[in-house]
């Protein structure tokens, strides 16, 4: 069974997406931001002020290696970790590649309380944010080995077309 790797800007619900795949149909879970902070014993807004965002995405690029090994495994992925090319490619290697999709009206809604996003701090509005997707958005699609959008739709409903893409 492979793996799934769900990539998308950051408040697409990658994080609510992979607990739905554990509970549904028991696959582990790997939250790569969690696992990171646990690694590090550091937030991740504290990892990119005191280490740099280039230490942050070196951290990133050892966990995705290091998951090769395992299996029936769904991988919640910081929104970043498809923008180094060797993490895309290591991906691929264990499993598929789901980009989750939303507008940026829906995840200004879903990170405007939240303080754990330090790209965002500061800068919490549609404008920036489509203006960041849009950076962002052809890494993105070429990654992924299909699309989801989640704009309006329920979890279950979104767990199982993922599932059924991916093991059908």
């Amino acid at each position: 069974m492979a793996n799934i790797f769900l990539i998308g800007f950051m408040g697409t619900g990658k994080t609510t997406i992979a607990n739905g795949l554990n509970s549904k149909y028991g696959m582990q879970i790997i939250d790569m931001d969690a696992q990171i902070e646990k690694d590090e014993n550091m937030t991740i807004p504290d990892i990119f002020a005191f280490k740099g965002e280039t230490f942050f995405r070196d951290l990133e690029t050892n966990l995705i290696k290091n998951i090769q090994i395992m299996d029936n495994v769904v991988i919640s992925c910081g929104g970043g970790a498809v923008l180094r090319e060797e993490n895309v490619q290591e991906m691929k290697k264990s499993g598929k590649i789901i980009l989750l999709e939303a507008t940026p009206e829906t995840i200004l809604e879903r990170v405007k309380n939240s303080h754990n996003r330090p790209l965002l701090e500061g800068n919490k509005n549609v404008g920036y944010i489509r203006e960041l997707m849009g950076k962002r958005e052809e890494k993105y699609k070429v990654a992924a080995d299909f699309v989801v959008c989640v704009d309006d739709r329920a979890v279950d409903d979104i767990v199982e077309e993922i599932y059924k893409r991916v093991f059908s």
